[in-house]
């Protein structure tokens, strides 16, 4: 006769130097943000050719603009000719051309190399193969991702795929229209914080009732510690007594056109590794980007996406902001709290996973499969 294996109440989590080691975070860097798809600008923010965005992306530093086809385009942020950096501001706008203040190389944009000092007395010189380094981009949710990998991974395989294992397939996030919804607000936090200790919290609600009231006010399931992305397909209900996804409970906007009936007065969350959070609820799509700056510090860009009406009307959207804006102090407050300790002998092994958490250990051995090291096991 043979048994079942119990499955142990506690396993373990990933041991404390994973979040504090310089050369884990190096290797994150290197195996996970410069070799898989991040999610670095709202398209729309770049609405006009010429207007450009530069965002960090592991060790590399990254242009996104539009050339004058108005195509987004994405090139490493360095002179081909002596490696100065061309685009020091984190945003603005160039005319025509992308031109480097150290000795006046300018690329179009492109890429082409089109002028340089004395460049019509080196006609030997490839302008194409002497441009900037092109940067792998696809747009999806009205965003622009990059990818630095020589070889991108399958975009439908591994980003679109996230949304399909979450919600069961990819029209359920396709009903909330986010490419075409209006920016309402975005709020930038800096975390003092490993970038896992923020995947990690978001990926569970043990935590819910004791640091988010208003949270399990308007979703009361979350307060029983069953985050939304425990069961495949599974959006939190609303309150019966809510009637929008507001910090007061009060109304919010109308439904999404094509919510379906079954989404609406449902919450539901997606984690598209490595650095995104989407967020869906009827009238509104949240979605938090990261950019892990250190094995300690990790900026979040938050962006709460309303209907075009609703921002062009000038409505206030400040009540469904302030919901989840608690909802990020509160979380960022624990995870600050918590990264100190991530280097305390106490947290040497690491810490446990309880049952309702034991989906946050499939995040851990993704993680340490790319790291090519092993996972410490289930606690005995």
């Amino acid at each position: 006769m043979t048994t079942t294996p119990i499955t142990p109440s506690l396993i373990a989590t990933l041991p404390g130097h994973y979040y504090t080691d310089p050369d884990v975070f190096r290797q994150e860097q290197e195996r996970v943000f410069e070799s898989m798809w991040f999610c670095a600008v709202r398209s729309s923010d770049l609405d006009r050719p010429g207007v450009f965005r530069t965002v960090q992306v592991g060790r590399e530093n990254v242009i996104i603009t539009r050339n004058r086809q108005g195509e987004l385009r994405a090139f490493l942020n360095v002179c081909r000719h002596r490696g100065a950096r061309l685009c020091l501001e984190e945003s603005g706008e160039t005319r025509r051309t992308l031109q480097c203040p150290y000795h006046a190389w300018t690329y179009d944009l492109d890429g082409k190399l089109i002028a340089a000092p004395n460049l019509i007395k080196m006609p030997d010189v490839d302008r194409v193969a002497y441009g900037l380094i092109k940067v792998s981009l696809r747009e999806w949710l009205g965003y622009a991702w990059v990818c630095l990998a020589d070889e991108p991974p399958s975009f439908e395989d591994t980003v679109v795929h996230a949304a399909v294992e979450r919600l069961g397939d990819v029209a359920a996030i396709e009903h909330y229209g986010t490419e075409s919804l209006a920016l309402g607000k975005r709020i930038t936090y800096d975390v003092k914080a490993n970038w896992k200790l923020i995947v990690e919290n978001f990926m569970e609600c043990y935590h819910c009732a004791t640091i988010h009231p208003e949270l399990t006010e308007v979703l009361p399931e979350f307060a029983d510690g069953y985050a939304a992305q425990y069961y495949v397909g599974h959006g939190a209900e609303f309150g019966a007594d809510v009637k929008g996804f507001t910090v007061d409970g009060g109304e919010g906007f109308g439904k999404l056109p094509e919510v379906s009936a079954d989404q609406d007065r449902r919450y539901y969350a997606i984690t598209v590794k490595p650095t995104v959070f989407v967020n869906l609820v009827p009238d509104h799509v949240i979605l938090h980007r990261m950019f892990p700056l250190a094995e300690d510090r990790t900026v979040v860009e938050c962006d709460w996406l309303y209907a075009p009406e609703v921002v062009a009307s000038g409505a206030d959207v400040s009540r469904s902001v302030e919901l989840f804006h608690r909802v990020n102090v509160q979380d960022f407050d624990a995870c600050e709290r918590t990264q100190p300790a991530m280097s305390s002998r106490a947290y040497r092994k690491g810490g446990v996973l309880v049952p309702n958490e034991h989906h946050i250990g499939i995040f851990h051995e993704w993680l340490v499969e790319r790291l090519g090291g092993a996972h410490a096991g289930p606690v005995h």
